[in-house]
């Protein structure tokens, strides 16, 4: 008998509605589903990889063991003991930090693994914890910890409301929004020009976003700082800033004032490659407008000055008064603050301690992953002996993989849990597969916290699960046990876990996420009669609660001792000085090639690169260069170039377009899986190349450490030269 579920797709940052039906425990249709309270039926190519990675013959069912000729299945408890045998052992003998762990993307989508995390890593007691925020949002996490006290305060654009959207180096039409969640994102952007306003456009390539904007800009990568730091001088050499009203809410606004006089147009005009006309004029359209936003996402993080632009990107929305206003930039009010749990357990921190062999920050707890491979393969003490790999494939995400992939081939013990091998879980003693997006339950903890309308939404699992299977936070209960016990930092449930464990009832991330809604903004207090949130008022709503348009939230939200803005923190302050130098090696430099990736509908993550349906069609691993570029080199569209850098090689396949300014060419992320032709065959038969094996683990942004993937000096030539 057919049944119809409905549940959130967690491929991307959109949270888009589904309706499945479900037959004999397997999906006979997905689609959109019309009454999800936030996205109203939209879904994108995507969401049909749900079915196709469940269904996948590549995909990992149970626990396996590496051997010398292969991996292994293996039982579950074994697995367990094995694992926890091993890490200990070395612990005992080469200290706690002798561990690394390093979080994926994935887990921000998963439930199961965010809530087992934290006990998880207090379990193991490391400092050398690595995660993917490195290699996209670590800039825009250490800005809102500098001026808001707390790196989960993100202002998001009020899309629904703005009549002027600035967009800085964002391509959300691809993306599904990324750190500004919406649902059906092009009829989202193109409602801004619908009723009179107006979306600018600032990226060094005419992305897919471009088709829905008022008009687009080439812009040199790199040089968003500069460009802000002009557009905030226009506004204060015309007295366009109020600077009474600012400092109701922040401190520091007019150093601020005095810094960005060095930045007039025409002093960043060439470099930027934007001309001092249209600075000005982008300047004096965004003040006058009436609801107004900036917005920045990859492109102004994975870039040398990526902390620097996020902050002044801040501060152009600040200084127009624009910060916690309708259509401006507003906090979402979420029904499970993700800010208050941080609190608690991972704290809010920066450079508390520093990675051993470069001194790297630590942002949030968390080290650059640049730093992963030179602290397991440099010797000495604190060296990492073994590595908790949790959801991710950095050997295709961090700089510099070929170092990396030697690297982890050179651990004395590595657990992945993951349900692919990939590349780097090939380099796994032990994987521990968790289930399936589809076996287990889900509410979104990060991008409620994110989106540009609050809503609340629990899905239960849409299908069965196999009976010997284990959601991620089974598995990382499982392993927090053996190691010491699990401790999330929130003293309530700790208590509940601990007491759980004694008495033989398992505490579960339902409980937990209950727990966290009752007591949250919107909770019902667990009063009886009461009118707000449960778990159970979740469950009884199935295609989620609405919570309402944003709304200015700003004095609740601050968490910095005084309670005001730090809008100019000196960390940032001093930082300006490396935006000047770079100005003037651009006048005085060849300024050559340089890469940048790019984001595609289809193929955001690697790992969704074994389900046919997203691959087929048109070769989208080729390197784009502009015509000019493309002539003065004697190079043709479909030619088989060489791309070098600093640190390696790779050759491709040459597309020339004018979609990319001249002097960038672009090439995407995720590609390059021939090592994993036997465990991952419809991704092993694709062209491309890994664009990691050419990015630079030394080109960092180092306020933040995060991998300037952006901006990479290259050289291209002919691969039959």
């Amino acid at each position: 008998m057919p049944s119809t579920h409905h549940t959130t797709c967690n491929l991307c940052e959109a949270m888009c509605g589904l309706s499945i039906t479900v037959e004999d425990n397997r999906v006979t249709s997905l689609r959109g589903d019309s009454e999800d309270s936030f996205s109203a039926g939209h879904i994108c190519p995507k969401a049909f990889a749900l079915r196709e990675t469940y269904d996948d013959p590549s995909r990992l069912r149970k626990p396996m063991r590496r051997t010398t000729s292969g991996f292994v299945e293996m039982d579950w408890e074994e697995a367990f003991d094995e694992v926890a045998r091993n890490l200990l052992h070395i612990r005992e003998r080469d200290g706690r930090h002798a561990i690394g762990i390093y979080a994926g993307n994935p887990m921000v989508h998963n439930l199961h693994a965010l809530l087992g995390y934290a006990g998880f890593t207090r379990a193991l007691g490391t400092r050398n914890r690595f995660d993917a925020n490195s290699q996209d949002a670590n800039p825009r996490l250490l800005t809102s910890l500098l001026l808001y006290g707390e790196n989960t305060t993100i202002p998001v654009p009020d899309v629904d409301r703005t009549s002027y959207m600035l967009m800085f180096g964002a391509n959300p039409a691809a993306s599904g929004g990324s750190l500004m969640t919406l649902g059906d994102v092009k009829n989202r952007l193109r409602g801004i020009t619908e009723r009179g306003g107006k979306l600018v456009l600032i990226d060094p390539r005419r992305s897919e976003s471009a088709a829905w904007a008022s008009e687009h800009h080439f812009i040199r990568p790199g040089a968003d700082a500069a460009l802000l730091l002009s557009i905030l001088h226009v506004l204060c050499q015309e007295q366009r800033v109020r600077f009474a009203e600012i400092r109701k809410v922040a401190v520091g606004a007019e150093r601020i004032e005095s810094l960005v006089k060095d930045f007039p147009p025409a002093a960043v005009a060439d470099a930027t490659g934007i001309a001092a006309e249209t600075i000005v004029r982008i300047a004096r359209e965004f003040a006058a407008a009436p609801r107004a936003v900036a917005y920045g996402r990859v492109g102004t993080c994975q870039q040398e000055f990526g902390t620097v632009t996020n902050w002044l990107i801040d501060v152009l929305n600040l200084f127009t008064g624009n910060l916690d206003r309708e259509g401006g930039s507003m906090f979402p009010s979420p029904a499970f603050d993700l800010g208050s749990v941080g609190r608690k357990v991972t704290g809010q921190s920066y450079a508390r301690w520093r990675s051993r062999v470069r001194s790297l920050p630590e942002v949030a707890g968390n080290l650059p992953a640049a730093a992963l491979a030179e602290e397991i393969d440099t010797a000495g003490p604190g060296q990492i002996r073994a590595l908790v790999c949790m959801l991710g494939n950095p050997v295709m995400s961090v700089p510099n993989s070929v170092r990396l992939d030697r690297a982890l081939g050179s651990l004395e013990f590595m657990v992945s849990l993951d349900y692919y091998i990939n590349e780097t879980s090939r380099h796994a003693h032990i994987i521990l597969p968790g289930r399936h997006a589809l076996e287990r339950s889900h509410y979104d903890l990060v991008f409620h916290s994110l989106q540009v309308r609050n809503t609340a939404k629990y899905s239960l699992p849409v299908l069965q699960p196999a009976p010997d299977s284990r959601t991620d936070f089974d598995i990382l209960y499982e392993l927090s046990m053996r190691l010491g016990g699990l401790r999330t930092g929130l003293p309530l449930v700790d208590r509940a876990l601990q007491l759980g464990h004694r008495v033989g009832l398992r505490i579960t991330p339902e409980h937990i996420l209950d727990l966290m809604l009752r007591t949250g903004r919107y909770g019902d207090r667990f009063l009886p009669g009461r009118h707000g949130l449960s778990l159970q008022k979740l469950k009884d709503a199935p295609h989620g609660v609405d919570l309402g348009p944003l709304r200015p939230c700003l004095s609740e939200r601050i968490q910095t001792k005084d309670r005001m803005i730090q809008i100019a923190p000196q960390v940032l302050i001093d930082d300006v000085a490396r935006v000047k130098t770079w100005l003037m090696q651009q006048k005085s430099s060849d300024r050559g090639l340089v890469l940048i990736g790019r984001r595609q509908l289809r193929t955001n993550n690697s790992w969704m690169h074994n389900c046919p349906s997203l691959v087929k069609g048109p070769d989208r691993s080729m390197l784009i260069m502009n015509p000019y570029d493309a002539s003065a080199q004697g190079l043709q569209a479909g030619q088989r170039v060489q791309v070098d850098t600093r640190v390696g090689s790779i050759t491709v396949t040459l597309a020339v377009s004018d979609e990319v300014m001249p002097g960038v060419v672009s090439l995407p992320h995720g590609f390059g899986h021939q090592q994993v032709q036997d465990t991952l065959p419809v991704a092993g038969s694709l062209k491309g190349a890994n664009v990691n094996l050419i990015t630079d683990d030394h080109f960092l942004d180092p306020l933040s450490g995060t991998a300037s993937l952006n901006g990479v000096p290259v050289r291209v030539r002919s691969a039959d030269s």
